[in-house]
């Protein structure tokens, strides 16, 4: 269940934050084909979530959106676990990390709004493909991880990929243009915090300690900025489309993770990894048929580097899996 998480939430991590699990191995040829199609169609729907939140571009301010969004999302879930496990999955076992899971979320979700606000949503999304290449490197310090030097590596490559998409979105938006890049890293911190946190609750209580911290910070920061009258940020009631809109994106966010769900189970882990770089394919087909966002050659070579990075580092762990199940 992901209605409180947003589409940021199911983005590039896919490809490293899967647990290996019994169950999770294909069990036929049919089975994985299956569950493939499964993946690719919840990363396809996560782009159409992305799609929808930048029609809203001149309609709602994006730290608005956000709060509805969540507010939402945080009902259902705390209704969704009431019923399922009770009052006691309310009581949270570390309550420092999970504020730093939703903090880390709020400022993640807010960028990356704002970012397809303003940029072409090919452009954002492919720039926010870098937090799991992010993940792997700030993993070794926070975590303990072991990090190899090919991490290291595939991170500076993909920089040079997220150089070169920003380049001409500099000259016009300033550093607005870094959104997508703060964006994918505080989702990384959000990834390492979630592996912090693994074993302290249910998937259900873990996703609702995170949204029931953001949701009412965002409606807090949301109203202060409403009040102090921020020009571009300040808003008033929404239209009902703007409420549909955030209903549909919340709906569209759970489904799209429960297909991934599913296709995971069906076809494993490392089957279904790469077909999230699937969402920059349907990110650039929206962009063009919905906003008239055609991606030049330059970007299209910077989105390349980024995915070249990510697919180098799944099929590094995907090998270093094999050798260690063989011995």
């Amino acid at each position: 269940m992901a209605f409180g998480a947003d589409c940021v939430q199911g983005r590039a991590v896919l490809l490293f934050n899967f647990a290996d699990r019994p169950g999770v191995t294909p069990k036929s040829h049919s089975s994985s084909r299956a569950g493939l199609l499964y993946a690719l169609s919840g990363f396809a729907l996560m782009s159409m979530g992305d799609g929808v939140v930048k029609t809203m571009a001149n309609d709602w301010p994006a730290l608005a959106v956000a709060a509805l969004r969540f507010s939402m999302g945080a009902f259902a879930l705390a209704l969704i676990l009431r019923i399922k496990e009770g009052a006691a999955a309310f009581r949270p076992a570390n309550p420092m990390l999970q504020i730093a899971r939703g903090v880390c979320l709020v400022i993640a979700t807010v960028c990356f709004f704002s970012a397809i606000y303003v940029m072409p949503l090919a452009d954002a999304m492919a720039i926010a493909f870098l937090s799991p290449i992010l993940t792997v490197v700030l993993s070794g310090p926070l975590l303990k991880e072991r990090v190899t030097p090919g991490a290291f590596v595939a991170m500076f490559v993909a920089l040079i990929g997220v150089a070169i998409i920003v380049r001409p979105n500099l000259l016009g938006l300033g550093w607005t243009a870094f959104l997508p890049l703060i964006s994918a890293t505080f989702f990384s911190l959000m990834v390492i915090a979630n592996r912090a946190s693994a074993g302290q609750g249910s998937s259900l209580s873990m996703q609702f300690f995170m949204v029931a911290v953001a949701a009412p910070v965002l409606v807090v920061v949301a109203g202060i900025v409403n009040i102090a009258e921020v020009p571009g940020l300040s808003f008033g009631w929404p239209d009902w489309t703007v409420v549909l809109r955030c209903a549909v994106i919340a709906l569209s966010a759970t489904i799209a993770h429960w297909l991934v769900y599913v296709g995971t189970m069906r076809a494993g882990a490392s089957t279904v990894a790469p077909a999230a770089y699937g969402q920059i394919l349907v990110a650039t087909v929206i962009g063009w048929w919905w906003f008239g966002d055609v991606p030049d050659l330059t970007t299209l070579a910077g989105a390349g580097l980024i995915i070249a990075s990510g697919l180098y580092l799944w099929r590094n762990a995907s090998e270093e899996q094999g050798s260690e199940k063989t011995v």
